[in-house]
């Protein structure tokens, strides 16, 4: 596969006013929003390079195999495919069938903390219900590489679904993330844009559920004596999920759509409620005021907010090597912004730092065992890029 590396290091910065965007709507048919993005916001020249890797129909997460330099990589339309380190693709065969349309399809990919003696991996995908509905869905499976070129997924089985699957496509969230010790898997569930749902617990749209690795729900979350599918609730009030994950100190974070306006990054703790849709720092799509987080309600504000919105794609915090003044921090992929975007942790608080300009939707991040950062652009014949420090060869492992 031919590559070029493209220097960014001397990009001239360029004020390209605020615009309207589609990149995360209410409205059902709309496989993103109408959300004002920020690109006049400043902006810092990128210290990376960037080496295209080879395009990819519309990808939507991605995960670099514990063991080796593959890179899996799930398409929204319901394939995962994998690009070795010499640049040749496989397949992987043993996909659920997925419901594909709006913001639906296949979703995230993670490997077991355990993969390399279990083979186990996690999906999550949109899943079609009875009559017009749909529901986001996770399956455990065990992958087995029969070739350099092919591996299979076998005994899928879902282990976790939405509650309950409702019309539209929009909204499912489905990241995926494990507990640093490996013995929590927490899952985030959009409110499908239905709001309402969001403050209710007999049902887990607009949560983020906390299980343990067989899909059970895990002892002693905070709604347990509830019963039912409020056993599974760690946290609730949230809206559309595009990031998951845990910083260095082993501290919960989501990254979430807002509505016009209003994307959040959260601190999530145990029995949290974040509002939506009775508080937000946006407003709601064609008018109409949702009162804004303050001191003296009853619900956990945002660590940093946008309005204008970044339309997150992914987000993921950085531990390599290869940026060191970034360890920690979390890197975010700008939908609508066209960005990275980096953001300082501190303890509990978070700050923007910097945002980057890389000319395109951006919907999927992962770091390599080297410390190379990977992101994927959204959309058809997205490019894949490996991101390393300015002056730093492009072949560097």
């Amino acid at each position: 596969m031919n590559t070029r590396s493209v220097s960014l290091a001397g990009m001239a910065l360029v004020s390209l006013g605020t615009v309207v965007v589609a990149s995360c709507s209410d409205l059902p048919s709309q496989a993103n929003s109408g959300d004002v993005a920020d690109k006049s916001a400043p902006s810092s020249s990128p210290p990376f390079d960037r080496e295209d890797k080879g395009t990819f129909d519309e990808p939507w997460a991605m995960a670099f195999e514990p063991g080796t330099n593959n890179l899996f990589v799930t398409l929204k339309k319901g394939e995962i495919t994998f690009l070795r380190p010499d640049g040749t693709r496989g397949t992987v065969s043993g996909v659920p069938e997925v419901d594909y349309g709006g913001q639906g399809g296949l979703g995230d990919f993670r490997f077991a903390p355990d993969y390399e003696s279990s083979h186990a991996v996690y999906l999550s995908w949109a899943e079609a219900g009875d009559g017009d509905t749909r529901g986001a869905a996770v399956a455990r499976a065990t992958m087995l590489c029969g070739t350099q070129t092919s591996c299979e997924l076998r005994d899928l089985r879902v282990i976790w679904r939405q509650s309950s699957k409702v019309t539209g496509r929009g909204h499912y969230s489905h990241r995926i993330a494990f507990s640093p010790d490996g013995e929590y898997l927490f899952i985030a569930s959009g409110d499908r844009q239905k709001k309402d749902p969001a403050q209710d617990l007999s049902n887990n749209l607009g949560t983020i559920v906390r299980l343990l690795p067989d899909g059970t729900p895990a002892s002693g979350n905070p709604f347990a004596e509830r019963g039912g599918v409020s056993r599974q609730i760690w946290s609730y009030g949230h809206r559309n999920i595009l990031g998951l994950g845990f910083d260095k100190d082993g501290q919960l974070w989501d990254l979430e759509h807002g509505p016009q306006g209003g994307d959040e990054l959260n601190l999530v703790t145990e029995g949290g409620n974040y509002g939506w849709p009775n508080v937000s720092n946006g407003v709601n799509y064609g008018g109409g005021a949702i009162p804004d987080h303050s001191p003296d309600d009853d619900y956990l504000p945002p660590a940093e907010w946008w309005d204008p919105v970044i339309a997150p794609g992914d987000m993921m915090f950085y531990s390599g090597a290869l940026f060191p003044d970034w360890q920690g921090d979390a890197v975010i992929a700008g939908l609508a912004s066209e960005a990275l975007v980096l953001v300082r942790i501190n303890g509990t608080a978070a700050k923007e730092q910097a945002r980057y300009p890389m000319g395109a939707r951006m919907r999927a991040l992962a770091q390599a065992p080297d410390g190379a950062i990977w992101a994927a652009e959204d959309g058809p014949e997205a490019h894949l890029w490996r991101l390393t420090p300015v002056d730093v060869p492009a072949n560097a492992d």
